[in-house]
């Protein structure tokens, strides 16, 4: 058996939660078959049973084009080139809309199966029409055909297979829940502070630590805003970046200035850093905190706990699927709008919530040491890559 993966991201250009998913998924399928990927960029690479190549994204065509367009038209481009190459694949998987066209072009041009992984839907995202503008209409309609054309439905977690369900025309027994996974030789507790001296973080002093795009979706400010209900000996490290507009980018430094006037322990790591410097920072970290408002998994939480680290997260999406309140972390309720942006009703509250759960695991040390204990059990248990690629591989070949 032979499988394709079409995705945006793959090394060296990972900066999402679904680049680490399509990364080391791909290294453990290729244990069980032939693997081949296709991705944006201009990787050439063959080893023994993975093959990747990558196609160009930067095409010139569309410099004249609108700006919110530009990345629309070029994702467009770019999965029409990626089926130029023949298919001798006996399975298609596509990972996020960027990555879905590719895929509708090759179920219909070459009769594949075609499996997609939800790893996030366009409806509950609707923050991106700030990126995209019309090109939302555009992400939308092509994450909509993919999904309702598929052979097969991957949804990352329970929550997130009942999400396909409401918002798209598919068959339930489609959709299947396999969740994320994590390279547990990888991900381990580490001594080394090389990193926490590069950035000024005072080993001495315990922080607070996030991890993730500057985006809506992930939260961000209302962490930012909760930084002055967090006691004052708490470090912040802010490890952000890849802002999604100029406006979001703008209205975080505005917000981490605003804070740094009064406070002198907020770090701000605005890009995105190397697998070992993130190990380091999860395993110095007295507490990670997520404070997403969408999150249909939330890898994050599994890299922080497999470093022995105790979580505070919203309790939204996958996240209450993986991690266990009181057990492995807290979670803090979020009280969302049920239309669109989907915005908390009361950002203030939501700040004051996850201040007072970061304030709660930072103040007791057995429990935050038993929360560590617990949280990379919870991994080893749930999320071990080398389980999912076997029920991927079991997935695929009831398609074929």
């Amino acid at each position: 058996m032979k499988a394709l993966f079409y995705t945006r991201e793959f090394p060296p250009y990972v900066y999402g939660g679904a680049g680490v998913h399509v990364e080391y998924l791909a290294g453990e399928l290729a244990k069980l078959m032939d693997m081949e990927v296709r991705c944006f960029g201009d990787q050439d690479e063959k080893s023994s049973n993975l093959a990747v190549k990558g196609f160009p994204f930067d095409n010139a065509v569309f410099d004249s084009a609108d700006d919110k367009l530009k990345s629309v038209f070029k994702t467009l481009s770019t999965c029409l080139h990626m089926n130029a190459d023949a298919i001798d694949a006996d399975i298609v998987h596509c990972h996020t809309w960027y990555a879905h066209f590719a895929g509708i072009v090759s179920k219909l041009c070459y009769g594949t199966p075609l499996v997609i992984t939800t790893h996030s839907l366009e409806p509950l995202r609707p923050w991106k029409r700030e990126q995209l503008g019309r090109g939302y209409d555009a992400s939308s309609w092509v994450e909509k055909t993919a999904i309702e054309m598929a052979d097969a439905l991957i949804a990352v977690s329970e929550e997130t297979k009942e999400d396909v369900i409401k918002h798209f025309n598919v068959d339930e027994n489609k959709v299947h829940v396999i969740y994320n996974g994590i390279n547990l030789q990888q991900y381990v507790t580490t001594s080394e502070t090389a990193t926490l001296d590069t950035y000024g973080i005072d080993k001495t002093k315990p922080y607070v630590l996030f991890v993730g795009r500057i985006t809506r979706q992930k939260g961000i400010i209302h962490l930012v805003n909760a930084i002055k209900y967090i006691d004052p000996d708490t470090q912040i490290v802010l490890c952000a970046g890849a802002p999604d507009t100029p406006e979001i980018a703008k209205e975080m430094k505005d917000s981490v200035d605003a804070v740094k006037k009064t406070r002198h322990n907020v770090i701000w790591i605005d890009k995105m850093v190397t697998k070992e410097e993130i190990i380091q920072l999860y395993s110095h970290a007295a507490v990670f905190c997520c404070p997403s408002i969408y999150e249909p998994f939330g890898i994050i939480n599994i890299e922080a706990m497999a470093c022995n680290t105790a979580v505070v997260a919203s309790a939204v999406g996958g996240i209450k699927e993986v991690v266990v309140h009181e057990e492995t972390g807290i979670l803090i309720p979020l009280e969302q709008q049920t239309e669109a942006p989907f915005e908390p009703v009361d950002p203030d509250k939501f700040s004051r919530d996850l201040a007072d759960g970061v304030n709660k695991v930072i103040g007791d040390k057995a429990l935050r040491e038993t929360m560590a204990k617990n949280g990379r059990k919870r991994v080893e248990d749930y999320f071990d890559w080398v389980a999912i690629a076997k029920q991927v591989e079991a997935l695929y070949k009831t398609l074929i």
